[in-house]
């Protein structure tokens, strides 16, 4: 079975997409699947991960939202990882490299989104950024601190999937794109959905180009890169196409996000920055698998570790049982 995925890919692929078998390999050696290829194997370590469960109850943008509807972390990467799939097909890219490195490229998120993730920055001496996070852990954290050892190629595509990054696959390449994409688009229905925008208030050049709705939007993303890649070693936006959605991101910033941030903020910060506190002055108290790291990593980083891992569910419930007096305490 694994060998006619390979024959498939040699078939039908493009020479400069990233072939299964001619994977750089794991960290460390392990038994080959005769089923699956490296990268079918890896998707599936991603999705049966504690950490891809705990993205369903973290924040994409509105916190605890009012409704069944909203986009959850775990939405949104499942958004992420069908437009990338869709990229990767109209460009014979691999699609399943592409799948893993979606569903993986946000498992380092904090609870309470960006919020959560500038704070950690900020108070911890380490740093913090989610995407070095999702890497570690992949890399450190996950099956009780074994790692998932997936493969190098996944492993630099959850590293590299940000702006600032520099993806060294083209199929790491379209999962940043395809970030972009899912999470302007759909943010814009949540921003509507809760009250912060209205459909007239969208920039009207953006809009123009890309369409009035959801669909025709994605639709139109996926179209232009598609014009500009196909039969090219390269993944890209048309020029005009690459100032649209900037001018739209920039937009939801200041109108969504921002605004959004601000709703949360102050009660973000102190829960984290209380948490944070109380761990770093008592590591003993953290749960085993991160006591474990103590001695590799250094209390800021583990604290980090373990904050980071929190969805916004139980981040709150661990603020209320450490420092909110309960009925009848003496």
């Amino acid at each position: 079975m694994k060998e006619r995925t390979y024959e498939k890919e040699r078939a039908f692929l493009a020479p400069y997409a990233t072939k299964s078998e001619e994977t750089k390999g794991r960290l460390r050696p392990e038994e080959p699947c005769s089923m699956r290829t490296d990268f079918q194997r890896d998707r599936d370590r991603i999705i049966y991960s504690k950490a891809f469960l705990r993205l369903k109850n973290k924040t994409q943008v509105f916190f605890a939202p009012d409704g069944d509807h909203y986009m959850s972390r775990l939405t949104h990467t499942l958004d992420v990882s069908q437009i990338a799939r869709s990229i990767a097909r109209c460009l014979a890219l691999n699609e399943d490299l592409c799948e893993a490195i979606a569903l993986g490229h946000d498992l380092g998120h904090t609870p309470f989104g960006h919020v959560g993730e500038r704070v950690l920055d900020r108070i911890a001496p380490c740093g913090f950024h989610h995407h070095e996070q999702s890497l570690r852990v992949v890399d450190r954290l996950e099956k009780d601190g074994k790692g998932l050892n997936l493969t190098a190629e996944v492993r630099s595509g959850i590293l590299n999937h940000t702006p600032s990054g520099k993806p060294e696959t083209l199929e790491a390449e379209v999962v940043r794109y395809a970030d972009l994409i899912a999470y302007i688009n759909h943010d814009i229905e949540d921003a509507i959905r809760a009250g912060f925008l209205k459909k007239e208030q969208l920039p009207a050049g953006p809009i123009a180009l890309l369409g009035k709705n959801t669909s025709s939007r994605i639709n139109s993303a996926i179209a232009d890169i598609y014009r500009e890649s196909y039969g090219k070693p390269v993944v890209k936006t048309s020029a005009e196409m690459g100032e649209a959605l900037v001018e739209l991101r920039t937009f939801m910033f200041v109108n969504v996000y921002e605004q959004a941030n601000k709703l949360i903020q102050e009660s973000a910060e102190r829960m984290l920055n209380a948490l944070y506190t109380y761990f770093a002055a008592r590591p003993e108290e953290l749960p085993p698998l991160y006591r474990e790291l103590l001695d590799e990593c250094g209390v800021p980083r583990v604290v980090c570790d373990y904050l980071s891992s929190m969805s916004d569910r139980y981040a709150v419930d661990l603020f209320k049982r450490l420092f909110v007096p309960r009925e009848g305490a003496v």
